[in-house]
């Protein structure tokens, strides 16, 4: 079975940066589609960005295109370089993993999620 960890997570001040690491464990062999998501307070959980299996094909929200950058560091390590931040960028940051290569940016097509890591951008 798979298991994902974020870590990073912390506060920052706007305009500022942070790195957010998440790291798979299990079976290698499904590690196919990683993706970054968010929830913030009183909203639903939304899309932020993916990378594939290779690390070539990447995705982004609207939200945090220029800003962000997602980084598939091996097979099983995923990073989000976060620039630039803004107070609205403050949420819960969950890691997830999609093994059937989607491309997809609907949460309930991933089926591996982490426990998530507080980001908090001060204004």
């Amino acid at each position: 079975q798979v298991k994902l960890r974020e870590s990073g997570g912390g506060l920052a001040q706007a305009g500022g940066s942070l790195r957010l690491e998440c790291v798979a464990s299990g079976d290698t062999r499904i590690f196919y589609d990683m993706a970054w998501f968010r929830r913030a307070p009183g909203k639903e959980r939304e899309f932020v960005a993916a990378n594939n299996w290779s690390g070539q094909s990447r995705l982004y929200a609207d939200s945090v295109k220029g800003r962000f950058t997602v980084s598939r560091v091996n097979q099983n390590t995923l990073w989000l370089q976060m620039d630039n931040q803004r107070h609205e960028d403050t949420a819960v940051y969950y890691c997830a993993l999609d093994p059937e290569e989607e491309h997809t940016q609907i949460a309930s097509d991933y089926p591996y999620w982490g426990q998530g890591t507080q980001v908090t951008v001060s204004s």
